[in-house]
């Protein structure tokens, strides 16, 4: 944000595991901006994208069913980061259900309930900040609405 004049970003992040961050001063990237064209249209493209990202999920918070939103951030998380594993696709990092209920605009008690109902439907296992899908095509069905093969 800095590169475009805004010297203070509006949200701040947490690394749930043992990271290194980089980072280039705001003039250092507005210099790049200015001299290399693709990086500047790179930057364009990323921004554009979580712009989109930011108007779906914010649609989704106003118009769909909780059940449905944490559904679509567990895919999501499976998406960015899932590895399979011999009991089915694991969310690779520390998530806890705070984390989710942050993520889908609703409380600690409406995730744990939903995540124990679908334990005990076979959908996922989870504990302390680690999930597995079991039975992602199930998690799929509830985050489309599909009807239930």
């Amino acid at each position: 944000m800095g590169a475009f004049g805004d010297s203070t970003y509006p949200v701040s992040a947490e690394a749930v595991e043992p990271s290194l961050a980089l980072a280039w001063s705001s003039a250092t990237m507005r210099q790049l901006f200015e001299t290399e064209r693709p990086m500047a249209l790179n930057a364009l493209h990323f921004v554009s994208g979580r712009y989109h990202d930011l108007q779906r999920r914010y649609r989704q918070l106003m118009t769909e069913r909780v059940e449905r939103r944490v559904a679509r951030a567990l895919l999501r998380l499976v998406h960015e980061a899932g590895r399979r594993v011999e009991a089915g696709i694991e969310i690779s990092f520390p998530v806890s259900r705070q984390d989710i209920a942050e993520m889908t605009g609703t409380t600690l008690f409406t995730v744990s309930r939903l995540l124990s109902a679908w334990e005990e439907q076979g959908i996922l296992q989870s504990g302390r900040q680690h999930i597995v899908l079991t039975k992602p095509h199930a998690l799929v069905v509830i985050a489309e609405d599909l009807p239930p093969r």
